[in-house]
Parts: C-alpha cells; sequence; structure tokens
C-alpha cells in the first residue's frame, strides 16, 4: 500500500505562494492555473525518465499503435502546510492501477484480497461455457440444416400454392366450357371430378406441411437442447455481472470536502443515467480528490492533460489540457466538490450580453444578422438572450421570426433567419438540397502543410460526454469539409473552411482530429485550449432569396 507521502511532490523550482488562485478550479472549463502547468511538465518530465514500468504510450515507437492515457495534477497544501501537487492517470497504465508517485485508485479491484479476481473468475469460467456452445459444431450444424429445411419449405409451398392457383383457373376454364356444352350427368361428372381435382391440390399443400412440421420439429428439439444450455449459460453470466458491477458500485466510495461519502451508486441514482457509465471513478480527477480528502491534504486546484498517441475518435492531443468529462465524472464531481469555493461556470454566463447583434440585411421575408462570438443562436437552458430573442424583439409585427440554421455560441458571423412561413418554407428547403453556400475562416494553432484539401470523417454525439462529438466510421453520420490556407504566421494558420454538410461541431473537430488536420482552433475549449474566444467565423452565406429568387450574397469579414 502506498503511503500518503510517497504520492505527495514537491516542485522542483523554487515557486511563488503568493499566486495561489482565490478558489479551486471549475474542471469542465477552465484555463489551467500556472502552477498546475507548471506540475504537468514536472510529471511529463517523470514520465520521460522513469524507470519503473513500461507502457506504450505511441509517442517514441515508429508504427506504435500506442495507447493514450489522460493524466492529471492536483496543487495542494499538504497538512503540515507544504505546498505541492498529487498525480494520477485514469483507468490502468502497463495493466496496473498501482504504480509509485501516483494516487490510489478509490477502490482497488486488482488487490489479491479483493472479492472481484474470485468473481470475475467465476464469470469467466460461464464466459467460457457460453464459448464452448456458441462454437458447438453440432449446434452450428443443425442450426444451418434448420435455416436450410424452412427455407426448403417455404420454396416447396409456394410452388404448391402456384400449383393450386394454375389449377384453379383451369378449372373454372372447363368448368365454363362444360357449363357451355354439356348438360345433365355429363356435366355433374364433370363438376364431381373438378371437386376432387381441388380437394386433392389442398390435401398436397397439407400433407406437405405435416410432413415439414415434423421433420423440423424434430430438429427443432435437438437445437433446443443445447441452445437451451447455451441460454442457461448467458443467463447466468447477466445474473453475475450485474451482481458485480453493483457490489463495485458500492465499493467505490467518494469523499467530498465536508467527509461526506456517497457510493457510485447513490451517487448515480440521482440522475437521468441512474446506472453508472463503464470505468466510471477511475478517470483521474475523483482519484486525486478522493485522495486529498482522506489523507488531510487541501485542494487547490487542478489540471488533467493528455499524453500520447491520439485515440481513434476522440479530439486528444499530446501534451494538452482537456476539462473533466461529463458523462463519468460530473455527477461524481458534483458531489467531491461540496464544500470547496470552486469557480463558477463560465458557460452560465452570458458572453455576448454587451455585444451588439450587426443587421447586415433585412426586407418584407428575411432579416441577414453578424452574431458575435459569446452570443447564443437560440436560447439556452439557463441563458435565453440569443440572437433569436434579439431578431424577435425587433420584428414583432411578422409571422416569424423562423430559425434556419445555427453558430455555436463562441462562434462569430452571418446568420439568416425568415420572417414568413412562404420563406422559412424556400430556405429550409435550399439548406437541405444544399443550394446554400457558406464560407467560415478559422485560425489554427500551428502550422498546415498543404494549400488545400478535403476531409471525410464520419461524426457523432459523445455518449458520455456531451456536448463533444466523436469521429465514428461505424455509426457516425457522413461529414466532408473543403478547406484552403489563406496564410500562415506566428506559428498560427488562417484558412477558409466549406462545410459540405451541416454536422454538429464539424469544423473544430475535423481541423483538430488526429485524422483531420491535427491542429485545433485557436480559443476551441472543447477540442483545444480556451483562449479570449473561438477563432471561428462564419464569413460568407450565400442562397436564392425566397421570394423573387435573386442570388444573394453576404459577407462580413472577421475580427481576427
Amino acid at each position: 500500500m502506498l503511503s500518503s507521502q510517497s504520492c505527495f511532490t514537491r516542485f522542483k523550482t523554487q515557486i511563488d505562494g503568493d499566486t495561489l488562485p482565490q478558489r479551486f478550479t471549475f474542471p469542465f472549463y477552465y484555463t489551467p492555473h500556472p502552477l498546475c502547468v507548471q506540475a504537468a511538465q514536472q510529471l511529463q518530465q517523470h514520465l520521460q525518465t522513469q524507470t519503473d514500468w513500461q507502457h506504450d504510450f505511441g509517442i517514441e515507437q515508429s508504427g506504435s499503435v500506442g495507447i493514450g492515457k489522460m493524466f492529471g495534477v492536483l496543487l495542494v497544501k499538504s497538512p503540515q502546510g507544504e505546498l505541492g501537487f498529487l498525480s494520477a492517470f485514469s483507468g490502468k497504465i502497463a495493466d496496473q492501477n498501482l504504480l509509485p508517485n501516483f494516487v490510489p485508485p478509490v477502490f482497488d479491484m486488482l488487490a489479491e484480497e479483493s472479492f472481484f479476481r474470485t468473481e470475475l473468475a467465476e464469470i469467466s469460467a460461464v464466459n467460457i461455457e457460453v464459448s464452448r456452445l456458441s462454437a458447438d459444431p453440432k449446434r452450428l450444424e443443425l442450426t444451418e440444416t434448420l435455416k436450410q429445411w424452412q427455407y426448403d419449405y417455404k420454396i416447396q409451398e409456394q410452388a404448391q400454392r402456384q400449383t393450386m392457383i394454375d389449377g384453379r383457373a383451369s378449372r373454372k376454364q372447363e368448368r365454363q366450357l362444360g357449363e357451355q356444352f354439356l348438360t345433365g350427368e355429363d356435366l355433374q361428372e364433370l363438376l364431381n371430378e373438378l371437386a376432387k381435382k381441388s380437394v386433392a391440390e389442398k390435401n398436397v399443400l397439407k400433407y406437405l406441411k405435416l410432413e415439414w412440421d415434423e421433420k423440423i420439429a424434430q430438429l427443432s428439439v435437438q437445437l433446443e437442447s443445447i441452445n437451451g444450455e447455451l441460454a442457461n449459460y448467458k443467463q447466468k453470466r447477466k445474473t453475475l455481472s450485474n451482481a458485480l458491477q453493483n457490489k463495485l458500485f458500492e465499493q467505490y466510495r467518494f469523499l467530498n470536502a465536508h467527509g461526506e461519502e456517497k457510493s457510485l451508486k447513490a451517487i448515480f441514482s440521482e440522475t437521468t443515467t441512474p446506472t453508472p457509465p463503464a470505468a466510471a471513478g477511475e478517470c483521474a480527477a475523483p482519484k486525486l480528490l478522493h485522495y486529498a480528502y482522506k489523507h488531510g491534504y487541501t485542494p487547490i486546484a487542478m489540471a488533467e492533460f493528455w499524453w500520447g498517441a491520439s485515440p481513434k475518435s476522440e479530439v486528444r492531443q499530446h501534451q494538452k489540457f482537456y476539462p473533466s468529462c461529463h458523462g463519468k465524472c460530473q455527477p461524481i464531481l458534483t458531489h467531491m466538490l461540496q464544500g470547496l469555493e470552486v469557480d463558477p461556470n463560465p458557460l452560465e454566463d452570458n458572453w455576448g450580453e454587451n455585444k451588439p447583434l450587426e443587421i447586415v440585411y433585412q426586407d418584407d421575408a428575411i432579416v441577414v444578422v453578424n452574431k458575435p462570438s459569446g452570443l447564443l443562436s437560440v436560447p439556452g437552458k439557463t441563458i435565453k438572450d440569443s440572437a433569436y430573442t434579439r431578431v424577435q424583439a425587433l420584428f414583432t409585427d411578422v409571422e416569424g421570426p423562423f430559425v434556419i440554421h445555427r453558430l455555436d455560441m463562441a462562434t462569430s458571423g452571418l446568420l439568416v433567419f425568415a420572417l414568413t412561413k412562404r420563406a422559412n418554407k424556400s430556405l429550409q428547403k435550399q439548406f437541405i438540397t444544399r443550394g446554400v453556400q457558406k464560407r467560415y475562416v478559422a485560425l489554427l494553432e500551428g502550422e498546415v502543410a498543404q494549400s488545400e484539401g478535403t476531409i471525410k470523417l464520419p461524426m457523432r454525439g459523445d455518449p458520455d460526454d456531451r456536448p463533444r462529438q466523436l469521429v465514428c466510421f461505424e455509426h457516425g453520420k457522413p461529414a466532408e469539409t473543403y478547406w484552403q490556407l489563406i496564410h500562415t504566421k506566428n506559428g498560427r494558420s488562417k484558412l477558409y473552411m466549406y462545410p459540405k454538410t451541416g454536422r454538429t461541431h464539424q469544423l473544430r473537430v475535423h481541423c483538430a482530429h488526429h485524422l483531420g488536420l491535427n491542429l485545433a482552433m485557436v480559443g476551441d475549449g472543447l477540442y483545444g485550449e480556451k483562449e479570449n474566444r473561438l477563432h471561428l467565423h462564419a464569413e460568407m452565406l450565400e442562397f436564392d432569396h425566397p421570394y423573387h429568387h435573386e442570388r444573394l450574397s453576404f459577407q462580413v469579414e472577421s475580427d481576427f
């Protein structure tokens, strides 16, 4: 077991204690405090030089896939009043969750004495039986035979039904001819013969069904015997897994600054997703705070950074700082931060409150505005001020305004609103059929090597960290962006960007993702690093007027 002193790290260089923050970091949107940056740099130096363990982060080995990890540093005062920091990593590293100089997990499921190993072994044994029965050659053979027989029966049944249809038509024709040319006993004999043929054809179908039902039933009994055993093992696996999961949820117990303790299950029971997501509680931030509370350290500030190769889906760049995730960490940290004076959530401030909304064009059908960065396009959950509400206040005697498209709060630039239902219908159709042309200007952190290019990376929302988006080739929707380099200056690249599709955060993700340009936009607090503003501007907007169909083009220069 690691001692509390072994996890406390002193700064290697002299620090100025007068620069300490007044409040603790709001973990979901922050600029790292300079002392946290210094702590992170010291930890990164340790990662580069330590020899106690080996893990392929995908940094140095050429061609290596690598597994990057999120690390966290927590600036603290020790019980003796000394300033230093604690370090943690998310999940496991080098197949371990206990490493020198890092705080331990809140619950060590890999410990020798832990129930987790024993119960996981039982689940693994059941899983072996599930795999064995699933791959049983006899089961596979019976399954394929059953499918083939069901198919053969269907074909024969359809053929017989067609025979009956053809026979019915033929008999109808014979009956009509008989009624025309025959009378008395001759006609009755013909009708009796036709009736017998009809009954015979129905009997063929009846006995065909009986024959196949018997064959298929006998085969199904054999298959059900194996499948029943397989189903029992699957149910047993599910029952054991759920029991182990719930047991783990109770073992993960988190302290807050008041000294109050809550289990993972209790924390998530108060949310809209009462079942905690996988690996909840294993992230760096909860580990750090729990350890600090447990051992008498006073939390002062926190920061988390990514170390290593980018994951396939998420935007994570080596050495860059990132906020805590929402899906796994927000409920936990909401509990753990109680009792600390925390920075207010900057996302609850109306950044555009004192910024004017410029009217670029207006007539009886539409209004085009230049939205400032920081102003919402439409009202949010807590902030009602928006481009929409301001347009609504200006045009009180129209059918609309109607929202046609949106820009992220942090993005500035051109928006069009319809003032009538007729205009709304026309503009909606143009956006759907991609008859609208849009051009954005973006400033990126770094130098783009090419002069132009096209990015095609399918996207979907991150279920564990809304509103962040993921690149996903399996479930994502197509997303395409064409870009052109304007110039490179002072290590930053200015681009024109033309989105061919309109996915949420498309341009931001296509720039920041390692399969895209691998350069985040300046000031992108979600996929890069926070600054005074996001340097993304909707500069040009072009569409057909909804009434007289004249092509309209609007352009507003960016302020960066």
